[in-house]
């Protein structure tokens, strides 16, 4: 069971850090993956992690702005959103990833609860 938090509303280059908490001791052999969707519009995975932390991947979107990190001995991964925009108002949500062999991550685990990002101009 997945579990973001850490969203909040923010004006246009703010900062926030999401986390998402994973219960279970199988966290650090999956890559992991944040995804986000906005009102009407596609959910979209925007970050992905391998088990190890070694590999990252960034959408172009924001790609530069965003971090995404992990700490396997507290089953949780996070997103530093940094200059943070009006197009990146979604719900942010976790989940397990397949992602490897230079490819974007693909979804693999059910999305957990998600968390709000609002951001205004």
């Amino acid at each position: 069971q997945l579990q973001a938090s850490g969203g909040g509303s923010v004006q246009a280059g703010g900062s926030l850090r999401l986390s998402c908490a994973a219960s279970g001791n199988i966290f650090s052999r999956y890559a992991m993956g944040w995804s986000r969707q906005a009102p009407g519009k596609e959910r979209e995975i925007i970050a992905g992690i391998s088990w190890s932390g070694g590999t990252t991947y960034y959408k172009e979107a924001v790609k530069g702005r965003f971090t995404i990190s992990r700490d396997n001995a507290k089953n949780t991964v996070y997103l530093q959103m940094n200059n943070l925009k009006p197009e990146d108002t979604a719900v942010y949500s976790c989940a397990t990833v397949n992602f490897g062999g230079g490819n974007p991550p693909t979804h693999l685990g059910p999305w957990g609860q998600g968390t709000q990002v609002t951001v205004s101009s």
